[in-house]
């Protein structure tokens, strides 16, 4: 307890910092107009590791003393020793086609523990005894304007997490980023929350 007392007593980075900062970078890899595998230039086609791997160096650059000692690991998918246990997770509602992505929304409104989705990272976040603060944080792509709107997905998100699996998050945080060089992938949205418990 002394140990979580102290990490949380010390952390001066907030995890508005966190998501304004991995926005950035994503916006910033997405500049270079690299293509992923065969898809194509920009992030929006990036898989989730994928992208947040691109986005490591540009936040190291961005802020050393936060991100300089980042490791991506199997749990956490990003680990900010002594200060965050990050679980990130992708969604998109359409392909780099340009076709609506079949059962894209699982990817955060799942609601077991041991699947994949935003709602079983949160489980896992909570299961697990590091001493970091924990957090998910969700990431997007949508047209401008969008066309199949993130918000009603990331509303159930946390209505299913607070109301049915009684998981206590933080107020959501949100940054938007736009004019991305993909043609279907325009704009970026990341969605942040601290996940303190079980209520």
């Amino acid at each position: 307890l002394g140990e979580r007392l102290a990490v949380r007593m010390n952390n001066d980075a907030s995890l508005g910092v966190i998501i304004n900062a991995f926005a950035d970078a994503l916006v910033a890899v997405d500049a270079t107009k690299q293509a992923h595998k065969k898809f194509q230039p920009g992030i929006g086609p990036f898989g989730e590791a994928d992208a947040v791997r691109a986005a490591l160096p540009y936040l190291c650059t961005a802020n050393q003393r936060l991100f300089g000692d980042a490791r991506m690991r199997r749990t956490p998918d990003l680990l900010l020793p002594n200060t965050w246990a990050l679980e990130f997770k992708l969604i998109r509602p359409f392909g780099d086609n340009g076709k609506p992505a079949e059962h894209w929304s699982q990817n955060v409104l799942h609601p077991y523990g041991g699947n994949t989705s935003a709602l079983g990272d949160c489980l896992k976040l909570l299961e697990n005894d590091l001493p970091e603060r924990k957090a998910i944080i969700v990431f997007g792509y949508e047209h401008t304007p969008a066309q199949i709107d993130l918000e009603p997905a990331i509303a159930g998100f946390e209505l299913l997490a607070r109301e049915l699996l009684h998981i206590e998050l933080s107020d959501r945080i949100e940054e938007r980023r736009t004019e991305l060089v993909h043609p279907i992938h325009q704009a970026v949205r990341v969605f942040g929350w601290e996940v303190l418990g079980n209520s």
